[in-house]
């Protein structure tokens, strides 16, 4: 561990909680199942939040099968609130809404907003532009049903961790230039944004150890391509970070630990976009690996989840949120 004198000391301890595996084909099937089996688990369990769980199967486009979302909202009924689209992270080849309730459910709860969660197709078994689709579909459908979900269509932003943030960083660009919805926001957590990352001659010698590592990094991005990373001419919308033009986005709000591996393309993006003009809030936590904000019970943790939804309520037309742990 040649890193973890710089890691947060409250969250050292996690590391000998990290299991040893290496990410490939033949052990996404049952990573998949496990982590849902859990995930549904604990949704039997009753948090009590003043939420409501719905699912929907909408038309994601010619040729391309149904969408499943997950619609998390509160419980009263209630016009004009803000609507999020939630893309849950896992590498482009893990993860789903369930497994992502621990965040959108008290949300949507704080935020007294309504949020819509894709469960996009996963590659490799759906390689790019799939699992982009699958999210625009999402995000056409919301702001399409604006009025039955207690939506307001002006206040509709995209949130995500990690390939959920990559895939909602390129959905900014995919709808920009498709003259599709205008989104108010986007909300980021350690983004992945950038294949080249994988390629990198001079690699940050300080991240990428714990929690996401270059191996799985290389994994990621392969399986998401459908070929090698780091190739010339790969599409801005796999990549965000290969976008030339970054104006007209939405305003963002970036998070990332110090040690993460995304930390250097996600601060290149932070500044590319303020050159572009995009109004942007940039959180670097130190200490921070990848995914440290899972548990509140610590207090770096506490800061960047604060933080996060913080900038979330800058956005609400409401104006004001509840604290539910968050």
């Amino acid at each position: 561990m040649k890193t973890a004198h710089l890691v947060d000391p409250e969250l050292r301890p996690l590391l000998e909680q990290m299991p040893d595996r290496v990410l490939e084909v033949s052990v996404l099937h049952a990573m998949r199942g496990q982590r849902q089996a859990a995930a549904l688990e604990s949704l039997l369990q009753d948090d009590g939040l003043p939420v409501t769980l719905t699912q929907h199967n909408i038309w994601g486009g010619e040729e391309a099968p149904a969408v499943r979302v997950v619609v998390i909202s509160p419980q009263h009924e209630r016009k004009g609130r803000m609507g999020i689209l939630h893309i849950h992270g896992g590498g482009y080849v893990l993860g789903s809404p369930e497994q992502s309730t621990p965040l959108t459910r008290p949300t949507a709860a704080q935020q007294d907003c309504v949020i819509v969660s894709v469960d996009y197709r996963l590659a490799p078994q759906t390689p790019f532009p799939g699992p982009l689709e699958d999210c625009y579909a999402a995000l056409v459908w919301m702001t399409e049903q604006a009025d039955e979900l207690g939506i307001d269509p002006a206040h509709i932003g995209v949130m995500g961790d990690s390939a959920g943030a990559g895939l909602a960083a390129s959905l900014a660009l995919l709808t920009r230039d498709r003259g599709g919805p205008k989104l108010a926001f986007q909300n980021l957590m350690y983004p992945m944004l950038d294949d080249r990352t994988v390629t990198d001659p001079n690699p940050n010698p300080v991240t990428g150890e714990f929690s996401w590592t270059r191996q799985d990094n290389l994994f990621g991005w392969h399986a998401y391509l459908g070929h090698e990373a780091g190739l010339p001419d790969i599409s801005c919308y796999a990549a965000a970070a290969r976008a030339q033009d970054l104006g007209g986005l939405p305003p963002a709000w970036i998070g990332v630990g110090s040690i993460d591996l995304f930390l250097d393309e996600n601060i290149e993006y932070a500044r590319r976009l303020i050159r572009a003009g995009v109004p942007v809030e940039f959180s670097i936590y130190p200490g921070g690996f990848h995914g440290f904000n899972g548990d509140p019970a610590y207090a770096l943790a506490r800061r960047a989840r604060k933080q996060r939804q913080d900038a979330l309520a800058g956005f609400n037309p409401l104006r004001h949120t509840h604290d539910f742990g968050l």
